[in-house]
């Protein structure tokens, strides 16, 4: 996969407005080498810890908008930081990282970085933050408002009726089913097997007798 190692001059081009100097005080002070990468669907973000005396890695998927971006990048510093104080002898989503991911949030909400409706969307997460991005459902479905202009035949999967039909970007045709705790469950029509959906997935609309003109 590329990668590119980022000058920090280049960096305030993903973040939003009054968030460049904290962050890069953050990097600097703890000697952290940030890498922007290309989409993975994986994940959002990864850290790697220093190792004799070198550099913690932190790595953050490069076509996220500005406040995702942050976001994600203040979710992986509070892994460096509990790494810092307890080394490998705490769970990597336990309740130290979890203290340290909450005041990193709060200290950037102080600085006005976000705007109101994230600030607002963002204090679960400050409460009780999520291990994984897709464990912050309804903030990101606020954060993906702020994307670039979705395709006007695209929708997330939790703007979908019941019932409606949709295709992914492989060309497999779903139709949209009912909502299974914080997922929606879908089902394929070729194979009638279920699929689970995040409710943020990004997904082509299919016009009503779609599977008639087939």
């Amino acid at each position: 996969m590329a990668v590119t190692e980022h000058p920090l001059h280049s960096l305030s081009a993903y973040l939003p407005a009054g968030s460049f100097e904290p962050v890069v005080a953050y990097l600097h002070q703890y000697k952290v080498h940030l890498t922007v990468t290309k989409q993975r669907k994986s994940v959002l973000g990864d850290y790697r810890h220093a190792e004799w005396g070198g550099h913690h890695r932190i790595s953050v998927n490069g076509n996220l908008n500005k406040y995702e971006f942050l976001i994600t990048l203040l979710h992986e510093l509070a892994h460096m930081l509990t790494y810092e104080v307890y080394r490998n002898k705490v769970d990597a989503h336990g309740k130290e990282w979890k203290s340290s991911y909450s005041k990193l949030l709060i200290g950037f909400v102080q600085l006005k970085v976000f705007t109101p409706e994230i600030e607002k969307a963002l204090q679960k997460s400050i409460a009780n933050p999520a291990a994984t991005a897709n464990g912050e459902t309804e903030l990101l479905l606020v954060l993906r408002k702020y994307n670039e202009a979705i395709k006007e035949d695209h929708t997330t999967v939790s703007q979908l009726q019941e019932g409606c039909l949709f295709q992914t970007e492989n060309g497999k045709i779903f139709r949209r089913g009912p909502v299974r705790r914080k997922r929606i469950d879908c089902e394929e029509i070729s194979t009638k097997l279920h699929y689970i959906f995040s409710p943020i997935t990004v997904v082509k609309v299919l016009p009503d007798g779609f599977l008639q003109n087939k």
